[in-house]
Order: structure tokens, then C-alpha cells, then sequence
């Protein structure tokens, strides 16, 4: 089976591309040596192969927006800190950070504004406290994820953090590992029935699994952005079969991957080229063992113990979740959440895959002090559903691919929707992404926000693409795009649409992912996006209506059809009446020769009546017409 990944390569490596010429021209270790002279020397001394790769691999990025300003990734290996570790994070971010501190979707830390002549200062002291920040960009193994509640939540059934450092002892300090991969390389271990680590959106991805009663990992392999992880038909029954499983794909992925266009390097396209059960088989050929078939997967679950702000541990202790919105955080605070964690806790901060972190360990009865404490009105562990599972990743101010600034609209979203439509007791997870590279796993959320332009009287202005059931639980499922290039500043008043019709309808403890799949899946995504975009303005025009979605629509999903139905509901909504003697659900290809309303009432805005008319037009493709127009005859701007 190697032989067919050997031919699968060869196909592809006529040509490399300009990474990889760049990484021919020293070694990684010769570059790391050289950061001490550019301390000295100063910013301009830096080679540009510096600057555009080598100091990537040790997670040291020049960012253009701000030159002469680095960030550097911290590793955080299963998002857990010490208190020391923590307390030195917050005391780097004071000194050389201007007190700025970024969580990421990989659980780790993001340090920002470091200039060059401090950085061999700070590498130093994160290493005195066992911390590195090696492999956490570009052609790297990546901070590997677990459940942030690893070995102390009820449901975690095999504790992982051991094995995930086990399988980065592979790597980490090994020179000959740093930048050999084609392209980056995500890593993810489950050993919980709910996921909390959007464990499905790895490269690979150990998920607890049992086997003819024994516990154990299933492997999935090759997801990433827009891709779920496959099962790769593999189950490994202990940790020494993991590090073997995980080493040879690893070795095999270096040397078969391909190389040529970066956009597709990923181990997802090696997968395609060959197909899994060659890699599968391919893996055991490798690694001289014949793993047993997947097993049953357990982690299944999406968690929503964190919406209660704590959750009740093994030992009888809680987990306090502090929520931090889109991630920005401060050294200060850092400080004082190391300082919490051993004055209550048990002497470790959890961080987690959406940006906020736990003090673990909290004894019920210092509970209430604890939450009462100043961080946590500034972190609430109970929050609106809006922030308690908020996502953003850096937007344009901090990263050269972003096209909206991303974090602050994130959180004026939230705001606007804590204010406008206040939920007690939802659950709601908004992930934002600032360009389609989607670091802020945008099609994982429940509404999910993609950063782009969008033309407004043929000027380009901040844009998103809106979509929608994104999962975490069973293995996972991307969202389905709702509304494209839809204009930022107006975004909020479509979401808004939503989350009425949320809690309109919802059921007890019921979450909007919940609620999309019971009542918003009936429908196609065409017809969800018109009445985000009608319910918007029908608001704004000061008509207020409760009116939209039904729990069991009779439409068929089809487009015309439901544009039929919505049109016949607002109408009586409006006049009182039925648009006609009885309602006819006009399906395509009918063109019964009944005569359709002509006016409605004069009080109605012309545009929505000239719209609700063609709604209510018998011919399908007249109806089919208000989908594209949608955009002129229904606006906000």
C-alpha cells in the first residue's frame, strides 16, 4: 500500500512550490540560531526568509499591519496551565505585550506588539516554566487539543492528557521534525462523551471508542476547514498502539504528502488522491502492526454543562467556567486567574477551543466567594447565551488575511442580541471567521459569520456570509450558507430574525442548534434567508407581526412552494383574510386560472406589497423571482 501513496506522490511532485524553495534555504535550526543577533541588530537585520517563514516555525510572526511588531504563539499542550506557567504568560504580556493577550481555537495563548530585541528574553522565560512555542506555525504540528475537562469531568472515561504528550514527545525538541511536513498538522484527543474540543475538525483525531468491550480510540483522519475527519477504520486499544498509529501516519504524511499547491497539501487531499483504506492500510504496513477494526464511537454529545457557569467534577469539586469574549484577554487578568486557580482551585487553568478558560477544582462551599470576586464580573460564568459560545479569530487589524476586524463585530453582535432579544437559559454558538481561511471554524457553529466584501451602491464595504447548523456532536457537520455578501453593519438585524423566531418557538432547555434541527432544517436554505431578511424589514418599517417558521411546514422544501406559504400567512397577517377563497399551494408546473389578489391595504409599504404580490402570483417562476430580488425590494440600507 505504500507503494500506491509512493505513485500517488510522484503525480504530484513535478513541481514544488515557493514554500518549499524557501525552506531549502537553511535549516530551521540555523534560523532559531539567528534570533539573537536580529535582538541585537535590530528589526532590519532580519532576513527575509526570516520574517516570511523560518521564525513562523518557532511562533514568532512579523505582522504588516504593525512592523516591527511580532506575535508569538504559545504552546499549551490540552489547553492546560499551571498557575506558575499562567502567572509568567501574564507577566511576558505586561513587560513586552502591552498587557495583551489573545486565546485561540487551539486552546493556546497569543502574546502581540513583542519587538524583536526582547524576544530570546521571552523564549527564555517560557522556557524556565516548561513552556515552548516551537511548531505552533506554518509547516508544523500544531498545539494538540483534548476535553478541557480531561481526567475530572463525569463523562471522561479514558484521561488523554498523558497520551497527547506522548504523541508531541514524537516531535517537540526534535530538530529534524521541525518544518518536515507538507502543510500544517492538527492533532485532537477525546477521551469524553461530549465533545468539547470540536474533536472532528482534526488531521487526526483519537476519539473514545469501545471494541468487544474495551475502551479505547477510533481514528479520524483528514479533516479541516469546510471537511470533517474520516473514519479510518482503525481502533487503537492503548497508549503505546496510539504513539505507534500516530507515528507512522506522521512519518507517511512527511514523505508522501504532497507539495506542490499549498492550497492542496492537506493530509484531507492525500486522503482523496488515495483513498483511506489505502492510507489505513498503508499506517499498519508502517508501523509493523495490524490494528484492529473501529470499534463503536462514544463521543457523541454536545456538552452543554457550561451554560449553568460550573459543572460538577469527579471528586464532588466543580470546574467554573469564566467566559471571555472572542478571546481578549489581558496579562493582568492572566495573573489573576493563576492567582484564583490556587487560592480556590486546584492550581490549574483549563483553557478551551472557544477562547474562554475554567478554574478547576473549586470546592462548592467557595463557590459563591469566588464568582463574586471582580474577574468574574468582568468574566461571568453565567453570561447571556450570546457570549457564553462566542468565537473570533484575529480579524484584519492583527492578520494579513482578514477582511473585517472580526473580533469587536463579534462581540457587537452579541451585545446587540443580549439587548434586543434576551434569552434566559438558550444556548446559541456564534463562530466568526474573518476570511475564508475560517481559523474561527466559522462552519461549526451554530450561525456561522464569514468575513468578506459585500457592494453597497457599487462600493465595497466589510461583508459576511451567514450560515447555519453547524454540529460538534455525532462526527460532526459543516452549516449550510444561508445569506452570502451580506453588508456587516446590517448583519445584526437578519440574526436578529433568528433568534425572535428562537425563542418564539423554542422548547424548554431547548438550543438553537436543537431548534434548527427540529424547525429550520424543514425548510430550504433559500426560504431561511428570505425571512431573515423580510422579518428585518417588516421591523424597520415599524410593522410588527408575529409571523414566520412553522414547527412542521407542509412545503416540501421546495423554494417556490414555501414562498407560496409564507406569502399566504403574511397576508392574512396584514388584512385579516385569506389572499384567497382557500389556501392553494400552488406547486411548479400548475397555472390554475384563478384570479390573484390585486391590492392589499393602502397602509402597506408599496415595495413589500409589489413583493408579497409576486409571492402570491400562481406561476412558480414569478414567485421564483422575489428570491433573486429579494435584495432591492427588501432593504435596510
Amino acid at each position: 500500500m505504500i507503494g500506491k501513496l509512493q505513485a500517488a506522490f510522484e503525480a504530484r511532485c513535478a513541481k514544488i512550490n515557493k514554500v518549499e524553495k524557501t525552506k531549502a534555504l537553511k535549516s530551521p535550526k540555523e534560523a532559531y540560531e539567528q534570533i539573537a543577533i536580529y535582538a541585537k541588530e535590530g528589526y532590519d537585520s532580519i532576513a527575509k526568509e526570516d520574517k516570511e517563514y523560518f521564525l513562523k516555525c518557532f511562533g514568532i510572526f512579523d505582522r504588516p499591519a504593525t512592523p516591527g511588531r511580532f506575535m508569538m504563539r504559545v504552546r499549551v499542550p490540552g489547553g492546560q496551565l499551571s498557575a506558575t506557567q499562567a502567572q509568567t504568560i501574564g507577566e511576558i504580556a505586561k513587560a513586552y505585550g502591552e498587557d495583551y493577550i489573545d486565546i485561540s481555537t487551539r486552546a493556546q495563548v497569543i502574546l502581540r506588539y513583542l519587538e524583536i530585541e526582547n524576544i530570546p528574553t521571552i523564549l527564555d522565560w517560557l522556557e524556565s516554566v516548561g513552556i515552548t512555542t516551537f511548531h505552533t506555525g506554518v509547516d508544523n504540528f500544531r498545539n494538540m487539543v483534548n476535553d478541557p475537562l480531561d481526567g475530572i469531568a463525569y463523562d471522561n472515561i479514558l484521561p488523554s492528557q498523558v497520551l497527547l504528550e506522548k504523541l508531541q514527545s514524537l516531535f517537540l525538541g526534535n530538530w529534524e521534525w521541525v518544518s518536515a511536513l507538507p502543510r500544517k498538522f492538527n492533532t485532537g484527543v477525546c477521551g469524553s462523551i461530549s465533545n468539547r474540543c470540536n474533536i472532528f475538525g482534526q488531521d487526526c483525531s483519537f476519539v473514545l471508542a469501545q471494541r468487544e468491550g474495551v475502551y479505547g480510540y477510533n481514528v479520524y483522519l483528514g479533516g479541516r476547514v469546510g471537511v470533517i475527519a474520516q473514519n479510518a477504520d482503525i481502533f487503537v486499544k492503548s497508549e503505546e498502539e496510539a504513539v505507534a498509529m500516530f507515528k507512522a501516519l506522521i512519518e507517511l504524511y512527511r514523505d508522501y504528502g504532497f507539495r506542490d499547491n499549498r492550497n492542496k497539501n492537506r493530509l484531507h487531499y492525500l486522503i482523496e488522491a488515495v483513498g483511506m483504506d489505502v492510507l489505513a492500510a498503508a499506517i499498519r504496513e508502517q508501523a509493523g502492526i495490524d490494528f484492529a477494526p473501529a470499534g463503536e464511537t462514544l463521543t457523541k454529545l454536545e456538552s452543554s454543562d457550561v451554560d449553568q457557569g460550573r459543572v460538577q467534577l469527579k471528586d464532588g469539586s466543580f470546574a467554573v467556567h469564566a467566559v471571555v469574549p472572542s478571546g481578549v484577554f489581558t496579562g493582568s487578568d492572566m495573573i489573576t486567574a493563576a492567582k484564583l486557580s490556587e487560592n480556590y482551585g486546584d492550581g490549574r487553568i483549563r483553557l478551551d477551543v472557544e477562547q474562554s478558560l475554567y478554574i478547576v477544582g473549586v470546592d462548592n462551599d467557595k463557590y459563591e466567594s469566588l464568582i463574586a470576586i471582580p474577574f468574574f464580573e468582568k468574566y461571568k460564568s453565567v453570561t447571556s447565551p450570546y457570549f457564553a459560545h462566542l468565537i473570533a479569530c484575529a480579524g484584519e487589524e492583527h492578520c494579513p488575511f482578514g477582511v473585517i476586524p472580526n473580533k469587536p463585530d463579534a462581540i457587537e453582535m452579541a451585545k446587540y442580541l443580549s439587548k434586543t432579544v434576551p434569552i434566559d437559559g438558550g444556548k446559541v454558538r456564534m463562530y466568526w471567521s474573518a476570511c475564508i481561511k475560517g481559523c474561527g471554524l466559522h462552519g461549526l457553529g451554530d450561525i456561522g459569520f464569514e468575513g468578506c466584501k459585500a457592494k453597497v451602491e457599487g462600493k465595497n464595504e466589510y461583508g459576511v456570509n451567514i450560515f447555519l447548523g453547524g454540529k460538534l456532536d455525532r462526527e460532526g457537520e459543516e452549516g449550510h450558507s444561508v445569506m452570502r455578501s451580506v453588508v456587516l453593519r446590517f448583519a445584526h438585524h437578519y440574526v436578529e430574525s433568528l433568534m425572535r423566531e428562537y425563542k418564539r418557538m423554542r422548547l424548554p432547555r431547548e438550543s438553537f442548534g436543537e431548534f434548527y434541527d427540529r424547525v429550520l432544517s424543514n425548510y430550504t436554505t433559500a426560504a431561511i434567508g428570505f425571512m431573515m431578511r423580510l422579518q428585518a424589514y417588516l421591523r424597520i418599517k415599524g410593522i410588527e407581526l408575529e409571523f414566520g417558521f412553522e414547527k412542521e411546514p407542509k412545503t416540501g422544501k421546495n423554494e417556490q412552494f414555501e414562498l407560496f406559504d409564507f406569502g399566504c400567512k403574511l397576508y392574512k397577517k396584514l388584512t385579516g383574510v385569506n389572499a384567497y377563497p382557500q389556501q392553494i399551494n400552488f406547486m411548479p408546473g400548475e397555472r390554475e386560472k384563478i384570479e390573484k389578489p390585486s391590492k392589499i391595504v393602502e397602509s402597506v409599504d408599496p415595495a413589500l406589497e409589489a413583493m408579497l404580490l409576486k409571492m402570491l402570483d400562481p406561476n412558480p417562476l414569478t414567485r421564483a423571482k422575489v428570491f433573486t430580488e429579494v435584495n432591492d425590494l427588501i432593504s435596510i440600507y
